[in-house]
Order: structure tokens, then sequence, then C-alpha cells
């Protein structure tokens, strides 16, 4: 008998005895009891049998005996010469051993079944309770498991499985007869539940099927476990749904930023076309300054706009720079004239100053960096109240070094770490200064794609250093040696205050290979003076330069040494831009030759060399703006042979005269309509009478994109339907302008059926071009 069939005897035996002191009829409702039925296995009754026969073991021995015994009195009856007795004892004797024998091998082969049924019992026994005690394991992590046949017919199932479908007995039914569809259907393995709870909610379970054979038979038979997922599922669904938000979000910005663009370059191809116009009348050397600093301006502030935009395709990954070959000199001092009116204004200085080593052009993004160097300067012009701004630019190990120190109010440990997150400013003063806060956080950004950083290190109280550092990319290296000669003959005296100004004049002075003493005191100046006079060659002087707001000490210099005049030093006076316009040049000045600071190298190097008489001549003087590269030409573009009619759409109407001029000065007559209800009457009846062969038919449409009473994809689309059901229609060629630049929005007016999208502002010379390119077919 096994180990758990004794045990469960010995508690029947146990529990089926009677309390001690109660018989039959005592005790509380003693006769009420119902005796206690316990189901024995079904083999008791065997191991009962097996039990009882052991003794037949002996069998065999006694059947031995017999035989011995059997033969023993044969021999003894044959030595008494008795055969027939003895013949029958030992026959009857064999016999006997025979059943003997035979009766222990029956009884060997009912203990061998009965140990055989005895190990299939305890085996199905030790199935059903790991079946239990996989099914509590499923339990208690809430997982529904069931065993199924091969045809689906479930065999077992656990408690889960029988609460959450609500079936108490579920042996003998399929899952769809419950209620259960396994999604999606046709796959193998891996299934999607939905189940109804009672109360009213929908549980998702992820359902696995795995296919087995039991043991003994090999019957195939399938495990099925299914773990609640629903938690997970709505979790991933509250992810996606943030995640659509998220894109929507960002696409209304971009939408928003295209929108406010497309509103900001309305009012400036309006001051930009109108200048372009300005320009072609005869104008005097003061107003063409005038005129080009507001073109230049006009241009900046696109650009400016363009950042914007590209400030939102950095945010969604999809920022590109555009290196070509640049000249950094002329970046650099084009950035700082820019700023030296805002500068000057506030009574500080600005300057700058390149190193010999600076390759002569690098491959960059021009306007990118241009960018960064007008945020970075403009930022310290804003927060600066005394002394001034430096630019400095040198190579270090590889990597191109822009430093611009200012003598502002410093800024905090804490300042620092937060002044490149955007809409972010430091110091006392910002509910002074304006602006976003939005500069130097596009400018480290742009730099980082330039494969560098932009840093900053400040003390409070004293000023700050922020460092544009990049790698230097197939760069033209410089022709340092012949730089650091160019002013090798070149001797100096410089009489200014100290400052950013007079560092960067003798910076420069002394990397192209001259030499250059600052004084700002009567002392210094007489000091180096008697020096150059009385001295022998290393004390010779080649040139004074005077700044304007020490004019008044160099006149008493002049005073108290007359024989100043015997000395053959050229004399040159630097002023603001403002200050050449309030002490206009005379002869009796006594200087040879002015300068405009922020000084060019190519200026003063002019000036040195004695290459520059006179007043420096700047373009855009007074707004320090260097004059377009891209300025549209005066004269005006050669007629066409015949005057072809262009229809115009624009609503907004210095657009439109900027539009109307800039054709009509070309020889073409204009037709122009404000809205797009006005404009398709007149393409209609244009169809028509070009079909008719009228030669007054508009020869080209040029259309804004967004007018009232539709739009310009709509109105193309709608021209090129109308085109091909007139008979003897031509097409009519189509460019379309617009304010925003988003390539989608390009992409669906050609797919429509535009010939050209041309951005807004647009420029004429190009504007003219096409036009008479696709007239002429």
């Amino acid at each position: 008998m096994s180990e758990p069939s004794r045990l469960q005897r010995k508690i029947v035996q146990h529990l089926s005895q009677p309390p001690i002191g109660e018989g039959a009829g005592q005790g509380v409702g003693a006769s009420d009891v119902p005796p206690l039925r316990v189901a024995f296995p079904e083999h008791t009754d065997a191991e009962r049998e097996l039990g009882s026969s052991r003794i037949s073991a002996f069998r065999p021995a006694l059947a031995c005996a017999g035989l011995l015994a059997s033969a023993a009195i044969v021999a003894a009856g044959l030595e008494a010469d008795l055969f027939l007795l003895p013949f029958g004892l030992g026959i009857a004797g064999i016999a006997g051993s025979v059943l003997l024998f035979s009766d222990w091998r029956q009884n060997r082969n009912r203990r061998g079944r009965g140990a055989a049924y005895e190990r299939s019992g305890d085996r199905a026994w030790e199935a059903r309770e790991a079946g239990m005690s996989r099914f509590a394991i499923h339990d208690a992590l809430g997982d529904m498991a069931i065993l199924r046949d091969a045809k689906g017919v479930i065999l077992e199932a656990n408690d889960t499985f029988r609460t959450l479908t609500g079936a108490p007995s579920p042996e003998g039914q399929r899952c769809d007869a419950l209620g259960l569809e396994l999604r999606p259907p046709g796959t193998s393995g891996r299934y999607r539940v939905e189940i109804m709870t009672e109360e009213g909610s929908t549980r998702i379970f992820d359902w696995h099927d795995v296919l087995t054979r039991e043991a003994e038979t090999g019957t195939l038979r399938i495990v099925s476990v299914g773990r609640d997922i629903t938690d997970n599922v709505s979790a991933a669904r509250s992810s996606e749904a943030a995640l659509q938000r998220a894109e929507a979000e960002s696409r209304a910005k971009s939408h928003l930023l295209a929108t406010v663009s497309h509103e900001i370059r309305t009012p400036l191809s309006g001051i930009l076309g109108m200048s372009d116009l300005l320009d072609q009348t005869r104008l005097s050397a003061q107003q063409a300054n005038y005129l080009a600093g507001m073109r230049q301006s006009g241009h900046d502030l696109v650009q400016l706009v363009d950042d914007l935009l590209d400030c939102a395709s950095m945010e969604a990954g999809r920022f590109a720079l555009r290196p070509t070959r640049q000249s950094l000199r002329p970046l650099v001092e084009s950035v700082v004239e820019m700023l030296s009116h805002r500068a000057h204004a506030k009574g500080i200085e600005i300057a700058s100053t390149i190193a010999a080593d600076v390759p002569d052009t690098l491959k960059i993004d021009g306007p990118r960096l241009k960018q960064v160097l007008f945020n970075v300067v403009g930022n310290a012009v804003k927060f600066t109240t005394t002394g001034g701004v430096l630019v400095s630019c040198a190579e270090q190990n590889g990597a191109l070094v822009l430093r611009v120190t200012d003598t502002g109010p410093g800024m905090t440990f804490e300042d620092q770490s937060r002044i490149f997150d955007a809409f972010e400013q430091a110091g006392d003063t910002v509910s002074q200064s304006g602006g976003t806060g939005l500069g130097l956080a596009i400018s480290r950004r742009i730099i980082r794609a330039f494969g560098g950083d932009v840093t900053v290190s400040s003390r409070l109280g004293v000023g700050s250093l922020f460092e544009i550092r990049f790698p230097l990319t197939e760069s033209v290296p410089p022709l340092a040696t012949a730089r650091t000669r160019t002013l090798s003959t070149s001797r100096v005296l410089l009489i200014a205050p100290k400052g950013p100004a007079s560092e960067a004049l003798a910076a420069t002075v002394e990397t192209l290979g001259g030499r250059c003493r600052i004084v700002s005191t009567i002392e210094q100046a007489g000091h180096i003076l008697k020096l150059a006079m009385d001295g022998g060659s290393e004390e010779r002087l080649t040139d004074i330069i005077v700044d304007h707001r020490c004019a008044a000490l160099f006149r008493r210099i002049c005073k108290d040494r007359p024989d100043l005049e015997n000395l053959p030093l050229r004399r040159t006076y630097l002023v603001n831009p403002e200050e050449r316009i309030q002490q206009p040049l005379h002869q009796t000045d006594g200087f040879h030759a002015w300068l405009i600071r922020p000084l060019r190298e190519r200026s003063l190097v002019a000036v040195l060399k004695g290459q520059l008489k006179g007043i420096e001549v700047r373009d855009a003087i007074n707004d320090n703006r260097p004059i377009l590269r891209d300025a549209v030409d005066a004269s005006p573009a050669p007629a066409p042979l015949a005057v072809c009619t262009v229809l115009l759409g624009e609503d907004d109407p210095v657009n439109a005269a900027i539009l109307r001029a800039t054709l009509e000065r070309a020889g073409y007559a204009v037709r122009h309509v404000v809205d797009f209800a006005a404009m398709g009457d007149v393409l209609d009846l244009g169809l028509s009478a070009a079909a008719a062969g009228d030669g007054q038919a508009p020869r080209i449409l040029i259309t804004d994109l967004n007018m009232p009473g539709g739009d310009g994809v709509t109105l193309v689309r709608r021209l090129r339907l109308s085109e091909t059901s007139i008979d003897g229609a031509l097409r009519l060629p189509v460019i379309v302008q617009t304010s925003d630049r988003r390539p989608e929005t390009h992409r669906d007016l050609l797919e429509a059926g535009a010939d050209a999208v041309l951005a807004k502002p647009a420029n004429p010379k190009i504007l003219i071009e096409l036009v008479g390119r696709l007239i002429a077919g």
C-alpha cells in the first residue's frame, strides 16, 4: 500500500471512532449526526487481498518439502518391497507439490498486477495534485488557465476562469460556447480575448496556447493561459493618444509659425519692394547710404523670421546647415558694424580683431554664423552700460574660437546655467532690456550643429566672456607670414581712452606686424613724442591716430609742441558715424584722413600705408550696414517685342504697387485684381478670348497664395480643368507667390498645375526673368 493510501486510512480510522464518554444516544444531537462516509480509492480491496495472501510466499518451500517427502516414501517402500502404497503416496505428494507451485505463481502474478495498479493510482493522484497546484499558481496570479483536448473541449479549468466566464462547470464545453472569442482568428498560439465582467467593464487578456502530450498515453492536450493586460493596453493607448496630441500640437505650431511668418513677410515685402524701386531713382550719396541700410535691415529681418522657422525645425529634428565657402573677416566686421549704432547710442564702445592665423576662407553656413554672432554680440551690447564689447577671433588646436568680451554687470553661477534655455534672461536689467530670451538658445543649437558649442564665464560686477568654438573643416590656410608683414614699417601712436576700441586697434596693428602705443594723457603723449623726436629709429613714429574723444587733448599737445609740425607723421582722426556729420572735415583741422569706428582692417591698412586720404567712404555709413551684394540693377530690363498682359492677383496694395511698377518697367501691361472671385471671372473671359485669338488676353498669371474668396491651390486646379474643357484654349503659365515656405505647400501648388512658386519677398530681377521665360515657352 502506498504512503498516501496509508495516511488516508489512518485519518479515516481516527475520524470514525466515537469520542470518549459518548455512547449511542449520548451527547447533544448524537442521534442526528450522520455517520462519516469516506470514499476509499478503488484499489483498496485488491490491496487487502494482497496483504492476506502474503503467506503464500511459503508455498514453493512446502511444495519442495512435499516432493522430498514423496521421494523418501517411495524409497522406503521399495526397500520394504511395498510398491502400491509408496507409489500412491509419492504421486499424491508430487501432485500436491505441483498444485502448490502453480498457486504460488498465480499469487505472484496477482501481486505484480496489484503493484502496477497501485503505481498507476499513485500517478493519477499525483497528476491531480500537480494540476491543482498549477491552477492554484495561476489563480494567485489572476490568470485564466484551462486544459483542453485536441478538439478544444475543456477538460479542466481554474477558479479564475470559472469566475470570469460565469461558468462554474465549464468541463465538456468549448470556449466559443462560453462567449470567448479568440482574436485575431486564424493565428496560432497567441490571441487577444475580451471579457465583460459582472461590473460591466471589459477586461483584455493575452491568451497563449501550448500543445502538449500526456506522458502515459501520448494523447494531445492544449494548455491555455490568459493573462490580464488591461492596464498595459490602457497605458499603451494613453501613450499613443499623448503622442498623437504632441504631433498635432507640433503641426499646429508649424502652422502658426508659417502663418505668423506670412503676416510678417507681407509688410516686409512692401518695405523691400519699395526700397528696390527707390534705388532705381536719382539719389544723392547720403540717400543711397540710407537706402542701402534700410534694405539690409529688411533682409536681416526676413532672415530672423526664417531663423524662427529653423528653430522649430531643430525641435522637430529637421534642421540642416547649408555650408559654403565664406570669408570670415567681412562677416565679423559686418556684425560689429550693424550693432555699433546701438553701442554708440548707449555711450559704449564696440570693436573686433582677428588674429593672423585665422584662415582666409572657411566652409561654413555664413548666414547661421552671422545670426549667432548677432545674437551673442547683441546680447552683450544690450546688457552693457559702461565700457564696451570686444569681439576677437583666433585659431586654436584645429578649432575656430570667437570670443565676445563685455564689461557688463556680469552674472551669477545660477544665471550662467540657465541663460541658454529658451525664454531665459539673466541679470537685474531684464525688465528694461526687453527681448524674448530666445537668441542664445538658438545660437547654441546652431553652433552644436556646427560640431561645437557656446559657453560663458562671468563674474558678477566685472563682465562676461562668451566663447564660440567649432572645428575648422576645409579651410584655406592664411598666408600668416605675409599678413604679419603687412604693417611691418608702421609705428603708431594712438591717443584714445582705454577700452575695447583702442585695444582692438592696437591688436590689429601688431597682428599685421606694426607697433602701436596707446596713451590717454598729455604727459604720456608728450613723453612718447619727445622720444620720437630725440631718439633713434626704434622710437620713430609714422602715424598718429586721434580718437574724437581726445580731440581737445591733441590740440593742447599741438599747442605745447609746435615743433610737432616738423615730424613727417600721418594724422588720422577716428570718429563715430554720427560724429562725421556733426563735425565736417576742413583743411584747417590738420588731419590727413578720417577713419570710422568700428574699424575695418582693410581701411586701417589703406590709411597706414598712405593709400587712403580724406574721409573713409563706407557703404550704409549711418546705419552701419554693408551694401547688398544682390542689389537690383538700376537699368531697366529690355522691353519685350510685343506688349503682353500680366494678370496680377495681390490683395496687399503696397505689394501690388511694387509688382505693378516692376512689371511695367519691364514693358508688360498689368491687370490687377484683389480677390479670387474677380480673378476667376477674368480667367473665364481670358480663356475664351485666348481661344478666339484675342491678343489682349492675359499671357501669364501672377497670384498670391492667400487672398479673399479662396486659395491658390483651388484656383490653379480649376484653371487647369477649364483649359481642358475649352477647345483651342492655350495653357496659361502660373506663378504663385507665398510667404509659406513649407515644402508641402510648394509641392501641392506644383502638383495642382502651377509652373513656379516664389517665396516672398521675391527678387524683382528673378521675377522678371521667370516671367519672360514662361511667356516665351
